[in-house]
């Protein structure tokens, strides 16, 4: 069984309600365990800055299904939820789901690469994991405490309940 990291976000049709599909979605997941999620952040979108903002948040589950296979089942959460891949990079979405962690493999193959790319520069992302891990310590050796520390907030802001 491998500890999964998964980052969550929604700009599109009501967003917060799009996460706590997701969530659901997420407990659903076949050979795995839903263990938690994060708060829900506010957060300006990346590139294109004439969409909405975001809504974000990092869920934990354990499971038994290999890399690949979770992101189908991912995928097909959002697509379940409208999710319309376009050319365009970092442009407005009903759901993400990226696969930020697994286990500690790194992963580098066509269609995933774990550690996500981007987890250590993107606020939305790394403060959410260390609400919920603050003791991870990431493949590279670095702990998320660490990255946390010297990653400014850049207006992410903690929604309420």
């Amino acid at each position: 069984m491998q500890r999964v990291y998964l980052g969550l976000g929604a700009n599109l049709n009501t967003p917060k309600k799009q996460l706590d599909d997701a969530v659901v979605a997420l407990k659903n997941l076949p050979n795995s365990e839903f263990i938690a999620c994060s708060h829900y952040y506010a957060s300006k979108p990346m590139g294109p800055q004439d969409q909405p903002d975001y809504v974000n948040a990092v869920a934990c589950i354990n499971t038994f299904l290999q890399p690949e296979q979770l992101l189908d089942l991912t995928q097909a959460i959002e697509l379940e939820h409208g999710r319309v891949r376009k050319a365009e990079r970092w442009g407005a979405r009903t759901l993400d789901i990226d696969i930020l962690l697994f286990g500690e493999q790194v992963i580098n193959t066509k269609r995933l690469t774990v550690p996500h790319y981007g987890l250590n520069e993107r606020e939305f992302v790394v403060y959410p994991l260390q609400e919920i891990a603050p003791e991870l310590i990431l493949p590279s050796g670095a702990s998320i405490k660490q990255i946390a520390n010297n990653l400014p907030l850049n207006d992410l802001q903690q929604l309420p309940l």
